[in-house]
């Protein structure tokens, strides 16, 4: 495991490939190995692309992987394709769009099954953005599935979101009526040369607008409930307000509403240069470290959930269970107690783990 994460290290792409293999594969010892990363991670940025299916996010991808490449950048691509419901394995589906840069020794992509994530995002997606950081790709873009109410963890997983919306959906504000508004840094109407483009434009920024003054305080005429009207906060954008505001501060930052079509291209390199504006000015602000802790904050949260999930599983505590819920059921222990029981029962024993000292 030490010789792997060693050639990942040194930007071997097949070591790459297979230390994601194992992780998503649930590997202990490929955890534990992550370890070695953490003085060669950091570096990336990375890059979540979220929005309702159809919107055209893999060909936008495809189109943003070769503006990168112009720029001398080296890509990875985490593509987080349905599961399938018989073996488990990503459909590939997205990874077929992008095939243009598959002898490109620069570029990375690779498909991450879902396998139940609700979040839009598979459980192993933070751990293999990790592997790519270290493995020297300055760019990992992170493609989800879908959008909707629970599919909003690409915040906890991007430096900045992208949030594609197209139009010609049948709702103009349907990603407005879907709570994850809050959650974009940069909105992209694609399939621009569509009618209504201009449109949806004008829905996003009335909405932006409005979130900017619940924001600061004050109270908009109406408009759709959302996430930001019960908690402000929770904007992903909302750490630069303050600090990328207008001149003279009267008005709060607005996120940057761009129009292209991805099949041909127009509107691509604008959009890179925004993805690019977007990064420098989380440095400069000082926003970039309290994402990332944030996420640190989520990670920590969501390993501690996975062990415990992991333990309930060990067959030392099957008979344990069956006899609490037993005893549920003929009402001799309410859920309640019976569960702390249960809780109580756990091994003292964690994930396969390195001395930080070896």
């Amino acid at each position: 495991m030490n010789e792997l994460v060693r050639r990942c290290i040194e930007g071997d792409v097949r070591a790459a490939a297979r230390l994601i293999t194992l992780l998503e594969n649930q590997d202990r010892d490929a955890y534990a190995a992550l370890y070695r990363l953490k003085d060669h991670s950091g570096r990336a940025q990375i890059i979540g692309i979220t929005g309702p299916p159809g919107a055209g996010k893999s060909t936008l991808v495809d189109k943003l992987i070769t503006q990168f490449r112009a720029r001398g950048l080296k890509v990875g691509v985490l593509a987080v394709d349905p599961s399938s419901p018989f073996s488990g394995g990503a459909i590939l589906g997205d990874r077929l769009r992008m095939q243009g840069h598959a002898t490109d020794p620069a570029v990375f992509i690779r498909s991450l099954a879902t396998r139940g994530s609700l979040g839009g995002i598979s459980k192993a997606t933070h751990a293999a953005i990790r592997v790519l950081d270290a493995a020297g790709y300055d760019i990992v873009l992170v493609e989800t599935v879908g959008v909707g109410q629970s599919e909003i963890d690409i915040v906890r997983v991007a430096d900045t979101v992208v949030l594609v919306s197209v139009p010609g959906l049948g709702d103009d504000i349907q990603v407005i009526k879907a709570g994850i508004m809050e959650i974009g840094d940069i909105f992209v109407v694609n399939k621009a040369d569509r009618d209504g483009a201009d449109r949806v434009v004008r829905e996003l920024r009335a909405m932006l607008e409005m979130q900017a003054q619940l924001r600061h305080g004050q109270t908009p005429l109406g408009g759709p409930d959302t996430l930001v009207a019960r908690d402000p906060d929770f904007m992903h954008h909302a750490g630069l307000v303050s600090g990328l505001s207008h001149a003279g501060g009267e008005e709060p930052f607005i996120p940057p509403i761009l129009k292209t079509v991805a099949e041909t291209g127009a509107g691509v390199p604008e959009l890179a240069d925004t993805l690019i504006h977007h990064f420098e000015r989380l440095l400069q602000t000082g926003e970039l470290e309290r994402k990332r802790r944030e996420s640190i904050r989520y990670q920590l949260s969501r390993f501690v959930f996975d062990e415990i999930t992991h333990l309930l599983s060990l067959p030392e505590l099957s008979k344990v269970w069956d006899d609490l819920a037993q005893q549920v059921f003929s009402r001799t222990l309410d859920i309640y107690s019976a569960g702390m029981a249960l809780f109580h029962s756990i091994p003292i024993q964690g994930a396969t783990h390195e001395d930080p000292h070896a």
